[in-house]
């Protein structure tokens, strides 16, 4: 099937498209248009033209209009599924949990959206005031370009999608080139809802020039980006007087205290390394152990790492499947021979078959190793022993990234210093970092990103406030 452009709520069929083919087998499974600069100007003059009856548009209407796509979504939950599974090698039950999540955030954007409101400002409250009738109120932005990627192709186009359209505003999309055919069924569902507003999202691909056009343009008001460091530079960079969203990826952590439950930590752990074959921003990749249960706790996350059925994403029994790209695959393999030839230890056999490979369990670790100290993206997780709880919390801040860590503990002073001295967006107690509710603030500090996603939270970036005073 071909992901065809969008201009509005005009398909175009492109001169030229693209091949996706599967990273499990290699075989076609997608077309994507072929764009260029001049076609991401011509959606976001569309876009701006819309937005001016967007923002007019009843509430209620836009409600409608993305309940109606969940709707849609929950009849077509496994040919989204099976997509998602051909262009990006997720194992199909983990294939189907996005599909459902995705349904959820659209349905989440909604429902809040409708208690969404300003205040009353109370303008005598100084001696400089006086009585008037003073309130807030938030507005569409306008135009919002939503760049998303290839781990989470369809559910990352909701968190910006549906927040943006409920409150207003005209989108352009560029989704990622890994997975177009998943993110233009999703848009082909907004566009074709009886309650869209017309013209309001608009969808193109490709990479640097259609990108450069989009974010360096004065037209839109917000660039919400979720990918690389390396973008994430070069977007702000480029975007000029704008607001900008950024979700950076990171370099997740926790901490096994001496107290925890090490049967239950190391279950957790092992989903949390290796779901999505570490393909997760907050993919757990340090693991930092008191030295007093290192050996055994290394053991139960050995155990709970062979247990994990790896092969084909197409089986229901399969839980992790291939790598994005042979690149990635080579990318994991030498940097766990680099640590091992550095001095640690890989308490799983390092495998790799295609562009499958195996969960490695690395031990040994220091943070030296490019293995630890940069974000892997593959499933890949280091062990290091450390002294105590203040020894873990310097080690996991000693990071250039700040998305979510986690601690496991039975101690409450332990999971309050973590809480309260963690440096990063998210803390999580007695689960792995990679635990991710689609209704809460969702984003990072430091090299991590700005931002929040989150239906509430992605509505408030995607919305200005106006005062207003009546005298």
């Amino acid at each position: 099937m071909d992901a065809h452009v969008w201009m509005g709520s005009r398909k175009v069929t492109a001169q030229s498209y693209t091949e996706r083919l599967s990273p499990y087998d290699g075989r076609v499974v997608s077309r994507a248009a072929v764009c260029s600069g001049d076609d991401a100007r011509q959606a976001l003059a569309i876009a701006r033209d819309a937005a001016k009856h967007a923002k007019k548009v009843p509430l209620h209407q836009r409600c409608s209009w993305l309940l109606d796509v969940a709707s849609t979504l929950k009849e077509k939950r496994d040919l989204f599924a099976k997509v998602l599974c051909d262009e990006v090698g997720k194992p199909i039950t983990y294939a189907q949990i996005e599909v459902d999540r995705c349904i959820e955030t659209i349905t989440l954007s909604a429902e809040t959206m409708r208690t969404m409101h300003g205040e009353t400002i109370n303008t005598d409250a100084m001696s400089s005031g006086r009585k008037a009738l003073s309130y807030w109120r938030r507005e569409p932005v306008g135009v919002v370009v939503a760049i998303t990627p290839f781990n989470f192709p369809l559910n990352l186009v909701a968190h910006k999608l549906a927040p943006a359209l409920v409150s207003g505003n005209a989108v352009v999309l560029k989704p990622t080139p890994e997975a177009p055919l998943c993110s233009y069924m999703l848009a082909e569902l907004f566009i074709e809802s009886r309650y869209a507003t017309a013209d309001a999202l608009s969808v193109v691909y490709g990479d640097a020039e259609v990108g450069g056009a989009l974010v360096g343009s004065d037209i839109p008001r917000v660039v919400s980006f979720t990918g690389s460091v390396g973008v994430g530079h070069i977007i702000t960079k480029t975007a000029g007087i704008k607001k900008v969203s950024l979700e950076l990826g990171g370099n997740a952590a926790t901490f096994i205290d001496s107290s925890a439950d090490l049967e239950y930590a190391a279950q957790r752990c092992a989903i949390g390394a290796f779901v999505n074959s570490g393909q997760v921003c907050i993919s757990l990749q340090r693991i930092y152990v008191d030295g007093a249960i290192y050996d055994a706790f290394a053991a139960k996350m050995k155990e709970a790492t062979e247990k994990l059925i790896v092969g084909s994403p197409y089986d229901e029994k399969t839980f992790l499947g291939p790598l994005i790209n042979d690149e990635a695959a080579q990318r994991a393999m030498s940097w766990v021979e680099s640590a091992i030839a550095e001095g640690a230890r890989a308490l799983t056999q390092p495998r790799c078959e295609g562009r499958i490979f195996y969960p490695c369990v690395m031990a040994d670790v220091t943070e030296s190793m490019k293995i630890v100290c940069e974000e892997v993206f593959a499933p890949i997780v280091s062990l290091v022993r450390v002294d105590g709880i203040d020894d873990a919390i310097s080690r996991m801040n000693n990071s250039p990234y700040g998305l979510q860590f986690s601690i496991f503990t039975n101690n409450l002073s332990h999971a309050t210093k973590a809480i309260d001295e963690l440096e990063s967006g998210g803390v999580v107690i007695n689960d792995m970092p990679t635990l991710r509710f689609d209704i809460q603030p969702y984003g990072g500090v430091k090299l991590s990103g700005v931002g929040r996603e989150g239906p509430r939270f992605a509505i408030e970036e995607f919305t200005e406030i106006k005062s207003i005073v009546i005298l």
